[in-house]
């Protein structure tokens, strides 16, 4: 038996993983860190284990089953069971519908709606075993339509109705299932859109900031806040719930 409860994070390396994965940790969660290159999880797992935390990065591909169960089976052995799972992985393939090839449609919902399929249905049993677990799942405002991001909307959209119903399912075996949906968070990912725009990623920030009501764009650590809410004991009695994290109601 272990004396410490196990999470997994998806697309740990940076970003909102990285914040989350991080913010769990110092919640008192063994975190492994899942990525596509175990390399490119150091940085985390570093960060996380200087802090006096215990960690451990993995690579997977989770939209491949063979890589998810073996990436669930180390995380088993090295830290134990896993009780927490956050479905951060993501990708972007933005293009207007009409250019969209095949690919981009197919990679994007691959990564985000069937990698949160493949590594919930791996890592249930573990929580069902214990008869406690918790599950986040990270939607977006994009899930409410978004001008070029057919794609990513509509895998967005899906990891709302994924998440509802893992909920009723998983629920009478004491795990709890929520989904976050940011709004404009700050991270490396929107810099190819501001590159794509013709303006700094600087001026990119301000122009968000000027339409959000808190007059702010997001950062990751307001998405960790919010998964380590929902991970908590204390929301033992939220489930199937879809949280805007978006500095307002517009989302």
């Amino acid at each position: 038996m272990t004396d410490h409860r196990t999470a997994i994070v998806t697309g740990g390396a940076k970003g909102i993983g990285r914040a989350v994965a991080i913010r769990l940790a110092a919640d008192g969660f063994a975190t492994a860190v899942i990525d596509l290159r175990e390399e490119d999880t150091a940085a985390t797992v570093s960060a996380i284990e200087a802090a006096g935390g215990l960690a451990l990065g993995v690579g997977a591909d989770v939209s491949n089953s063979e890589d998810v169960a073996r990436a669930v089976a180390t995380v088993v052995d090295r830290l134990g069971a896993p009780t927490v799972l956050v479905n951060n992985a993501g990708i972007l393939r933005d293009n207007m519908l009409f250019k969209m090839t095949d690919g981009d449609w197919d990679s994007v919902l691959a990564v985000h709606l069937r990698g949160a399929f493949l590594m919930t249905r791996e890592v249930q049993r573990h929580q069902v075993a214990a008869k406690w677990g918790r599950i986040v799942n990270l939607s977006s405002t994009s899930a409410l339509g978004n001008r070029g991001q057919a794609n990513y909307a509509a895998a967005k959209a899906g990891l709302q109705g994924f998440t509802k119903t893992i909920a009723i399912e998983l629920g009478p075996f004491g795990v709890t299932a929520n989904a976050i949906a940011p709004g404009f968070i700050a991270t490396d990912m929107l810099r190819a859109t501001a590159d794509r725009l013709g303006i700094t990623f600087e001026e990119f920030l301000d122009g968000a900031a000027k339409e959000i009501p808190v007059r702010r764009v997001g950062t990751p650590d307001d998405i960790a806040a919010a998964a380590s809410f929902f991970c908590s004991e204390a929301a033992g009695y939220v489930s199937g719930q879809v949280l805007y994290v978006a500095g307002g109601p517009k989302a």
